[in-house]
């Protein structure tokens, strides 16, 4: 199997050294591994068995993540941010993974999204599809706003497999610190935690107190702390290490004065001098914690907590609550009030047996292997359903029947090659097509792709924002009953607004398709009056006022693997509509969600359909004009069963 893990560390070196210990283990189970990485070389991370490449670095200031900036300390520009697109994308080409893995995004890095979001939608046109995982710690930051996470719970449900939740959920659920709905808790898979170090024998007995600061100039705080606390008290034996990212010039002022030694880097040896140790002082970063779990150190945790960071404080709190270790707040530290915790913690009871699950390495192997050998398969067999369509199509040529199709594809938002392949494949099928834009994100690039389009490419309305305004564990709805009429009108109302300021004019449809399929009776009701003539969902209610055009055939597995559902059972589904009536049978398609076997699917099935001479596929231009526009056009009555048409 080949896996492709790409990270950018930006803070610590937390996020990397997960990652290397999961290509490692990765690498001992027999697997080639890429491991793409976007933050400061680390010395310190073994990366034995792993191929590295190592992109233009950025880095932050303190704790403005929002605020790339390069390995010299200016601004990360476009041309240096484009350039660390192009080599991942050009080591996924190399690569051509079974799996994919995202250390963090999308639940962080968001600063980096172009270039994540470039690595799946390249993974998704690869075929056969690499499996595609999200790898995250046991805490997450806690979100600020709602918006990041329904925009991370939206990219996890469009481009990811698995969620791999490296920890133990009877020390810490995800959602203690991170909201989780019903369709990101169908995705999580709790691996237990990531114990990346080598086993250390127990000592014979525990001295000195082993101050660890954690990889970057974060830990700057607690050396001078612990300095200031080894002057006071130099019998309890202090080591203090400091990471690679403490300037020399600091680590030397800290150092002034104590013994020679005393101040030092981190070490390689650091997990066998912990285990040695009668007290440990630290944040309480994962992999610290994760030490101090395998070799049971007594500890005193300094989590820190600057910035808007409240994952070391909640994982230090729930470690504490096990008598796993003490807790001194960071804004309480200084010399005096370290050493009185240190003697505390000193006079404390040992930490009992905790129990907590430390095998995330071999477990989190096993998920990719399980994931990418599904994913594994050729995405379309040759489809014996196709001669029982074709047969269904010839009996009603020979009755003098006709079948009316028609298709929309939801979702789009801008030119991309996804929305390319859906416009050519249109073209040389010779089907017309409506395509659902979402106005508040539509781009530019989209106006100008939709009017360089076949002629009968035609856009509709698709929701506002595509947010989801559902209440927890709900199914998503943008334009669901959970708020007042009046807003979700003047929403509706908004996004035809904005819809005819930003996509061509004679492409528009005043159609509206509700994001999710989901719309309120009441405000299905109100569309009439905010200008729009007709409606596209599901298949529903007749509404006043409205055509009604609905869609029933959708090829891909939402609920399951995300890729094609079954075909041929997709196909025989469609053979029995076409011998049902004249239909239309509405075909539902998302191009930014596509991987190889759906559009190899689609490759297949359209041209049949467009070329049969008992198939009509209809303009959605004439499927949504008014009867009353024209005298000489066909009626469409609409049903509860879906909008039924007879086409001559």
């Amino acid at each position: 199997m080949r896996v492709l893990i790409a990270v950018t560390h930006l803070l610590g070196a937390g996020h990397l050294t997960r990652a290397a210990a999961l290509a490692r283990g990765l690498a001992r189970a027999g697997h080639a591994v890429v491991l793409v990485t976007g933050g400061r070389p680390a010395p310190m991370v073994s990366l034995e068995g792993v191929e590295v490449v190592q992109l233009p670095p950025v880095r932050i200031e303190g704790t403005a993540f929002g605020t790339l900036l390069d390995a010299d300390g200016g601004p990360a520009g476009g041309h240096h941010l484009a350039r660390r697109r192009r080599l991942l994308l050009e080591a996924f080409a190399r690569c051509r993974p079974d799996a994919v893995v995202t250390e963090l995004f999308p639940f962080g890095r968001r600063a980096l999204a172009d270039e994540f979001l470039a690595l799946l939608e390249a993974a998704r046109a690869r075929i056969p599809r690499p499996a595609v995982l999200a790898s995250i710690r046991d805490i997450l930051v806690a979100p600020d706003r709602a918006a990041k996470v329904r925009e991370a719970g939206e990219r996890v449900a469009a481009w990811y497999d698995a969620v791999l939740v490296h920890g133990d959920p009877a020390l810490a659920p995800l959602d203690a610190s991170w909201p989780v709905d019903p369709e990101l808790a169908a995705r999580l898979h709790y691996t237990g935690y990531v114990d990346e170090g080598v086993p250390c024998p127990p000592a014979g007995e525990r001295l000195g107190i082993l101050v660890s600061a954690g990889s970057s100039a974060a830990g700057t705080g607690l050396l001078r702390a612990a300095a200031e606390a080894a002057r006071g008290a130099p019998d309890l034996g202090w080591q203090i290490l400091a990471g690679h990212g403490v300037p020399d010039a600091v680590l030397a002022e800290v150092g002034e004065g104590l013994p020679a030694g005393m101040v030092g880097r981190s070490r390689p040896d650091f997990r066998a001098l912990l285990a040695g140790s009668a007290l440990s002082v630290s944040a309480c970063g994962y992999n610290t914690a994760v030490d101090l779990l395998a070799t049971g150190t007594p500890a005193l945790l300094v989590p820190f907590e600057a910035g808007r960071e409240t994952e070391q404080r909640l994982r230090a709190e729930r470690l504490a609550a096990r008598g796993l270790a003490g807790v001194l707040p960071e804004a309480a530290l200084d010399g005096a009030t370290l050493r009185a915790a240190v003697r505390r913690s000193l006079a404390a009871a040992p930490p009992p047996p905790h129990g907590i699950d430390l095998g995330g390495i071999d477990r989190s192997v096993a998920i990719i292997e399980a994931l990418a050998g599904r994913n594994a398969r050729p995405p379309v067999r040759d489809l014996g359903g196709l001669a029982g369509l074709r047969a269904a199509l010839d009996a009603a040529a020979e009755e003098g029947r006709r079948v009316a199709i028609w298709w929309r594809d939801d979702d789009a938002v801008a030119a991309t090659p996804a929305l390319d392949r859906l416009l050519a494949l249109a073209s040389a099928a010779a089907c017309p097509l409506l395509v659902a834009a979402i106005p508040a994100a539509a781009e530019a690039s989209l106006a100008a792709a939709l009017s360089g389009a076949d002629p009968t490419v035609s856009a509709a309305v698709h929701g506002l924002a595509h947010a989801n305004h559902a209440p927890p564990r709900a199914k998503p709805a943008e334009f669901g009953a959970d708020r007042p009429l009046a807003v979700r009108a003047r929403e509706a109302a908004s996004a035809l607004n904005i819809a005819r300021e930003r996509l061509p004019a004679d492409r528009l449809l005043p159609v509206f398709v509700p994001p999710w399929n989901r719309l309120a009776p009441d405000l299905a009701a109100a569309l009439p009056g905010l200008g729009y003539t007709g409606l596209s969902s599901v298949p529903g209610p007749t509404v006043p006022g409205l055509i009604r055009a609905d869609v029933d055939l959708d090829p891909i597995d939402w609920r399951g693997t995300r890729s094609l559902v079954d075909p041929e059972a997709l196909l025989a589904r469609l053979a029995r509509r076409a011998g049902e009536g004249p239909g239309p049978i509405g075909i539902l398609t998302h191009h930014r969600a596509h991987d190889a076997a759906i559009w190899a699917f689609l490759d297949r099935l359209l041209p049949l359909l467009a070329r049969h001479p008992a198939v009509e596929c209809l303009d959605p231009r004439h499927l949504f004009r008014v009867p009353a526009m024209d005298a000489s056009a066909p009626a469409w009555p609409c049903s509860a069963s879906g909008l039924r048409a007879r086409v001559s």
